[in-house]
């Protein structure tokens, strides 16, 4: 996530820990340095001269440069900094009363609007809302039936109905929606570009129609200003009460992330980080700044954990840790959490890299591992996954053969399960089941 603008701006500021002392010189390099960086990064060139002017300004003060570590004070400094490009404060949701509440969704053709609207829809129903979807592109019938089969996928209802109105369809899906007890009604609309107006015209009748509570646009990372540039147009018609980045988890430079708020005004308020529907997080301008910087984003990643760690199986899963009856069944278990909490390179992201941690974010992690882990696993009999000393040579050879992998990598797991059963039994006699520690899983 804004990986080249991230590992740029942490070696421009790590070179500024090398340095003793600071002085005017140091300050007027390293911010020559972050200029281009973000210059790179596709960042608005206004919103690039006033961050680094306010920097600038706030690092030369007396009060850091007579500071005993004046290089860890210009780091905070480029973490507010970036923390008020982004926003300063996390924008929630606003809901109208009485329910249902609507949510209107546009954006550009290919931007990603209905699996957001599906990805949303998701978010909503894990927080005990009971939301409906519809999709008013009337031009397009595969939209439609595409955001009808993320519908069935997510289990989450769909408004359904054969009409070449998209006002009156929005219209009547919200009636639908109060008549049947939804409490949230998400409007997928149709692709359009900010310069067809009689598109836009439309998108005024149906938010005239149905009175949204929210008017999100669904913009795509990855095409920097572009996003900054549609997002200005489409604010300036509608007033926009918020963004959603797709596409995070990609390619993207980090422009949009870091240009959006200061040119509409207007709040990000989720972000895409991945093709699953699970894949869509609440937007955190201060963590974001603190990831981007490498100082970790550990609340993130707990909360993931708390998403997918079940409390009951985590304590019985800690006893048998400290009993020392750990088996395959357990480690197989663990490796299934571990890919739960999403790419195992986001996850490393999330990490402080500092101290024995530093450099986990460079680690070049092949997904397909975990498969192969588990399918081996999943060669073996119960009885060979619950006492592992029975697996002798010819088991081995049966288990690769069955798993489609050499015996090499058989024996591979086996040892790094020993490892990694003696490394669970030390730590689990630290804790007791009261204390017991969320993020449970081998490392």
């Amino acid at each position: 996530m804004l990986g080249n603008l991230s590992t740029k701006l942490q070696k421009i500021l790590r070179d500024l820990k090398g340095e003793g002392r600071l002085d005017e010189l140091h300050i007027e390099v390293a911010m020559r340095e972050i200029r281009i960086a973000l210059l790179e990064a596709d960042v608005h060139f206004k919103v690039v001269k006033e961050f680094v002017s306010r920097v600038k300004e706030k690092a030369l003060g007396e009060e850091v440069l007579r500071n005993l570590m004046p290089a860890q004070q210009v780091v905070k400094i480029v973490r507010d900094e970036l923390t008020e490009l982004f926003g300063r404060e996390e924008a929630g949701l606003v809901f109208s009363k009485p329910f249902p509440s609507v949510i209107l969704l546009m954006g550009l053709q290919g931007s990603g609007k209905t699996t957001t609207t599906g990805k949303l829809a998701l978010w909503l129903k894990k927080k005990g809302f009971q939301p409906l979807m519809v999709s008013t592109d009337v031009y397009r019938p595969a939209a439609m039936e595409q955001l009808s089969v993320i519908a069935r996928e997510i289990g989450i209802g769909v408004y359904e109905e054969k009409s070449s109105d998209a006002v009156e369809l929005a219209g009547n899906a919200l009636q639908h929606a109060r008549n049947t007890g939804f409490d949230i009604l998400l409007i997928d609309t149709a692709g359009r570009l900010h310069i067809d107006s009689e598109l836009m015209m439309e998108l005024d009748r149906i938010a005239e129609e149905v009175r949204p509570a929210e008017i999100l646009l669904v913009a795509d990372a990855m095409t920097g200003q572009d996003a900054v540039n549609s997002a200005r147009e489409f604010n300036q018609r509608l007033n926009l009460s918020g963004v959603v980045l797709t596409k995070m988890d990609g390619d993207a430079r980090g422009g949009a992330a870091l240009s959006i708020k200061t040119v509409t005004g207007k709040p990000i308020k989720f972000i895409g980080v991945g093709e699953k529907y699970e894949a869509l997080e609440v937007f955190h301008p201060e963590r974001m700044a603190s990831r981007i910087l490498g100082m970790g984003d550990v609340l993130s990643l707990i909360e993931k954990a708390e998403e997918v760690v079940d409390e009951e199986q985590a304590q019985e899963m800690l006893k048998k840790m400290q009993r020392n009856e750990f088996t395959l069944e357990d480690f197989r278990q663990q490796l299934r959490q571990l890919r739960r909490l999403g790419p195992l390179e986001q996850v490393l992201g999330m990490l402080p890299q500092m101290g024995p941690l530093k450099g986990l974010n460079k680690l070049q992690v092949d997904e397909k591992q975990l498969t192969y882990l588990e399918a081996i696993i999943n060669s073996m009999t119960l009885k060979e996954r619950v006492a592992y000393k029975t697996i002798n040579a010819s088991r081995r050879k049966r288990i690769a053969k069955g798993s489609g992998r050499p015996v090499s990598e058989v024996n591979r797991l086996l040892k790094q399960y020993v490892q990694t059963k003696k490394m669970m039994n030390k730590i689990s006699k630290g804790f007791s089941t009261k204390g017991l520690p969320k993020l449970n899983f081998p490392i």
